[in-house]
């Protein structure tokens, strides 16, 4: 009687050179699961080969060197928009920023590299001289757990580089998304290593741990899905507007770009209307002062109050102009002391709000060169352009503006760092996040969204992305594009003010919830080992 054909058992190649060169070509293709090509089976299949083989790693120093591999091909794929931005530096090489995308990326892979030594020392059965056992759930689950440690630190070490967390990848299936309103994004990304470890699994013809997951999975995507409330609806109502001028960073240099810029904005903001609008405008939109106070000479460009009129007459009497511009304090002495990312908040009469939203998480090497005194001598410079570093607000802000409620401020790329986002004391109704994603290529703006989209999830608030050459958009409390303006293009959006969800269970534990999820792993891993003994 003939025996029924089984698959062969996964064999991983031979020699080392082969299996470096594997994990090199595997990072690099598990970042197209990210935007915008969002390939995300390949993610998961590059995750799964990656616990395959360091899981048979022969020693400590191997799983370590395949963590390290897989994170170099990884981020230097993932992070290819970085050199974008050293095009519109004139004191530094566009070509230098071939060299930094790689760099940070050696940097960035020793957090893959210690996720795949914690769990070959932790749970490969290699790491007690045993080379026949194949990978099991509690190998799987220890991963997972170390991956959800290690991708903290990576945004929290040195200021944090947050940049595409794992979990991010879910976004073109927003069902499955959703379980960053229970979890976190950190904690969804140890998820995602399970569901990869799931195919590793099933590879190796096991059904159990696999069919478990899947179904955990789709349980909590359901649990998590809330429908948020419609926005308010009717002549009345509040609307908001985003708007796009598509001026990039290459305009820069052009005699007449601050008038430009200004006119562009004013053209895309729409005019008076019946009903109030929250008019947001990217960040550094305005490159003229906004405040009276400074001494006369840094006027040059033009007054304040003539500045601020040309906004106020694209508004109605109950509207209000979000706007981003450049900050200044001065000592009793009239000496600088500060320099501030900031928005404003513009009445109809042409005056500013009580208070400004200076931005706290700043960019090293983009507003600020880290070790000035050391690197400034080599010929080393910022990416936006000046001598003077910007200083740091005071985090994350709620402002009152009439009319529309508390609005969170987010600059830029303070939106994607997880858990960090929301004024804790005071809950916003909406984030605005303005951004200049003109400095980002092609890579980096869709990628961008998607994280904003995420923190959208995570806390149950609508967000409002404004940004010069774009993608802008109206995000719904569920991580949905209500609205948006394509890249490279002019325009603006406009839709009903979205309304908040009730807090998420992340929102109101925040962080924490990554290291519940890790030691829950952990003591799953665990109670399987002990069965299978």
């Amino acid at each position: 009687m003939r025996r029924p054909w089984t698959a062969p058992p996964l064999t991983p190649p031979a020699s080392g050179r082969g299996i470096s060169l594997t994990l090199l070509v595997t990072g690099a293709i598990a970042a197209t699961g990210f935007a915008p090509l969002n390939l995300f089976p390949l993610t998961l299949i590059g995750l799964a080969i990656l616990l395959w083989l360091v899981h048979e790693a022969p020693t400590m120093r191997a799983a370590l060197w395949r963590g390290w591999m897989f994170g170099l091909g990884h981020f230097t794929v993932n992070g290819n928009w970085i050199q974008h931005a050293f095009d519109f530096q004139d004191k530094m090489p566009p070509q230098l920023g071939y060299i930094a995308v790689v760099l940070l990326a050696v940097y960035l892979a020793i957090y893959p590299m210690m996720a795949a030594g914690l769990a070959w020392r932790l749970a490969s059965p290699r790491a007690v001289g045993d080379a026949a056992t194949p990978p099991g759930g509690s190998y799987v689950l220890v991963f997972a757990a170390a991956w959800i440690v290690t991708e903290w630190l990576r945004a929290t070490m040195f200021t944090g580089y947050a940049w595409n967390p794992i979990g991010v990848a879910w976004m073109p299936l927003i069902g499955i998304a959703q379980i960053a309103a229970l979890i976190g994004t950190y904690a969804l990304s140890g998820v995602t290593v399970v569901l990869a470890g799931a195919l590793l699994l099933l590879g190796h013809r096991r059904w159990r741990m696999p069919a478990a997951a899947v179904a955990t999975v789709a349980l909590a995507a359901l649990v998590a899905w809330q429908q948020p409330p419609p926005a308010l609806d009717g002549p009345d109502a509040p609307r908001v507007r985003v708007v796009q001028p598509n001026i990039g960073q290459e305009a820069m240099n052009d005699g007449d770009f601050e008038p430009k810029l200004l006119a562009a904005m004013i053209a895309q903001s729409g005019g008076p209307q019946p009903y109030p609008r929250l008019v947001v405008w990217p960040e550094g939109a305005v490159n003229y002062f906004l405040e009276h106070g400074y001494p006369p000479e840094w006027y040059w460009k033009g007054q304040p109050a003539d500045i601020r009129a040309a906004i106020a007459s694209t508004l109605g009497p109950r509207d209000i102009a979000l706007v981003g511009s450049t900050a200044l304090d001065f000592d009793p002495s009239g000496e600088l002391t500060n320099i501030g990312n900031s928005i404003y908040a513009i009445g109809p009469d042409g005056a500013l709000g009580p208070r400004r939203y200076d931005k706290a998480h700043l960019v090293p090497y983009g507003e600020y060169l880290p070790l000035r005194d050391l690197l400034a001598p080599l010929g080393l410079a910022r990416l936006v352009q000046g001598e003077i570093d910007y200083l740091s607000g005071p985090g994350p802000r709620s402002l009152t503006v009439p009319g529309f409620g508390n609005v969170g401020m987010q600059i830029c790329y303070e939106i994607i760092f997880s858990g960090q986002v929301v004024d804790r004391a005071n809950r916003p109704d909406i984030l605005f996040n303005p951004s200049n994603d003109s400095w980002f290529g092609r890579w980096g703006p869709p990628q961008h969204l998607a994280q904003a989209r995420m923190r959208a999830i995570e806390e149950g608030l609508p967000i409002l992305r404004s940004t010069p050459t774009g993608i802008s958009a109206v995000i719904d409390a569920q991580g949905r594009l209500l609205a948006s303006v394509p890249h490279q293009t002019a325009g603006a959006a406009e839709v009903p003010m979205p309304r908040p969800l009730p807090p998420t269970l992340f929102a109101r534990v925040g962080n924490a919830m990554a290291f519940l999820v890790a030691g829950l792993l952990l003591l799953v891993a665990i109670a399987i080992r002990r069965r299978e003994r």
